[in-house]
């Protein structure tokens, strides 16, 4: 069954926040546990929602901390956050083709508006689920499954793409194909591990898995 549906992860797939959450993250820990911490610590721990991350270094202080991490990140959102090659030329043919496109993150909206913003992505996608509009966050299947019923999609015609195993789960989970991106700050060979479908090297590489180039 030929897929008609792309949903997407955003950052680190879309837009490279890398820097920008690891920094916001250093930041945060530097101020509520100085020292104790550095990047190294920071990256496995990526593409899980917010509030989990920070309750493993303090349950007591999570609102705190998520503020403060809050602050930090929006307010050197602009400087930090750069575009993936080849994904305004990628979104923009499928959007062309007539694709349902959707984002599926665990960013809260007001700083997924603002990365699409920048990137020059906020006019492709029909459909926007972030950790505000689910109980439960990736990877359960749930926010992949609103995605969906958002834009009136089946699973089977859909694939899902990412760049952490919450993503890879997700799609499983929810019944679509999957797709792993090897520019992922864990690394290729961490994301294999969890046996996407496809492994994009460019983002490009989408429009050949779906018969587009």
């Amino acid at each position: 069954m030929k897929i008609n549906t792309a949903l997407f992860d955003l950052d680190g797939t879309l837009i490279n926040t890398n820097e920008l959450i690891i920094a916001s993250y250093l930041h945060t820990l530097d101020k509520f546990f100085p020292e104790q911490y550095n990047r190294e610590h920071i990256i496995p721990l990526m593409g899980m929602p917010l509030t989990e991350t920070m309750e493993l270094f303090d349950k007591n202080q999570v609102k705190e901390l998520i503020e403060t991490y809050k602050d930090h990140n929006l307010s050197h959102h602009d400087e930090l956050v750069t575009e993936f090659e080849g994904v305004i030329e990628t979104i923009e043919t499928l959007h062309k083709n007539g694709y349902k496109l959707g984002i599926v993150t665990t960013k809260m909206r007001n700083s997924v508006h603002l990365g699409l913003k920048l990137a020059g992505l906020d006019r492709f996608f029909e459909t926007i689920v972030t950790l505000d509009d689910v109980e439960r966050a990736k990877p359960d299947a749930e926010p992949v499954e609103k995605a969906l019923a958002l834009l009136n999609a089946k699973p089977e015609e859909a694939i899902m793409i990412g760049d952490s195993k919450y993503d890879i789960l997700s799609g499983k989970n929810a019944g679509t194909k999957t797709a792993g991106v090897a520019w992922t700050i864990r690394g290729r060979e961490y994301l294999e591990e969890f046996s996407p479908d496809y492994m994009l090297d460019h983002m490009t590489d989408l429009l050949a898995i779906l018969g587009e180039n």
